[in-house]
């Protein structure tokens, strides 16, 4: 998988053109933070990729304008606090020094202890993230039971990752995707999640049928699941 970098004639951050060799097409993905990312099968020519962007330029640049007018606030890095309303947790953050490696450790009090070599934003960055995904994966593994156990539901697996654009996903084998993400989110809207991927263990799409099924056991869904689709606005900037 190869990466290159084009310039907008706008803006001053580079678009990444990603070749990857399961596209069978040129598709252009805006994130959330505003970085405009542009997939393209193998051995595709620049000029192919410069008039793919020409043609769609008005759209690109609409939809990174709304996504840097609705981007999270930058918070400080390292953060001094880690809120996680979903779990009703805020864990203070502590660095402990050192060097080497970085390395995190659940203290007393919801107190993060981090120790190593903290200099570089980068490898801080990346233990964090998978500091909330072990965290997410344990928690929400209890919390995906119990829902399906209150319910009736019945699934495969539980994976826990950190998607760009998803919040979950359920397989046709029952396995139940989540976005560790969703710990920022309020404790309703993390149920909510959680029954909206249980649901699809009996309707594997979005029918009246599986509407019905989420609404028997989550009567205001429409709130909650607009909150959802608004929730990227919750997730601190350092995660990205």
């Amino acid at each position: 998988m190869n990466q290159l970098f084009l310039w907008s004639d706008t803006d001053s951050q580079p678009w990444v053109v990603r070749e990857s060799r399961r596209a069978r097409r040129l598709a252009v993905r805006v994130h959330r933070t505003g970085r405009v990312e542009v997939v393209v099968p193998p051995r595709t020519s620049r000029a192919t990729v410069s008039a793919f962007l020409a043609q769609h330029r008005s759209w690109i640049e609409a939809r990174r304008e709304a996504a840097l007018r609705h981007r999270p606030p930058q918070t400080p890095f390292p953060p001094a606090v880690i809120a996680l309303p979903a779990l009703y947790e805020t864990w203070r953050v502590h660095l402990a020094g050192g060097s080497g490696r970085v390395r995190i450790r659940e203290g007393t009090d919801e107190l993060l202890v981090i120790a190593g070599d903290t200099g570089d934003p980068r490898p801080l960055g990346d233990a964090l993230r998978r500091w909330l995904i072990g965290r997410a994966r344990l928690v929400l593994s209890a919390h995906l039971a119990d829902c399906a156990r209150e319910f009736g539901f019945a699934y495969r697996r539980l994976s826990v990752r950190r998607q760009r654009t998803r919040w979950g996903s359920c397989s046709t084998q029952g396995t139940i995707s989540l976005n560790c993400c969703i710990l920022f989110q309020p404790p309703e809207v993390l149920r909510y999640l959680l029954i909206h991927e249980l649901a699809h263990t009996r309707h594997m799409n979005h029918s009246r049928a599986f509407w019905d099924c989420v609404a028997r056991c989550c009567p205001d869904y429409r709130r909650l699941d607009r909150q959802l689709l608004e929730g990227w606005r919750r997730v601190p900037s350092w995660l990205s």
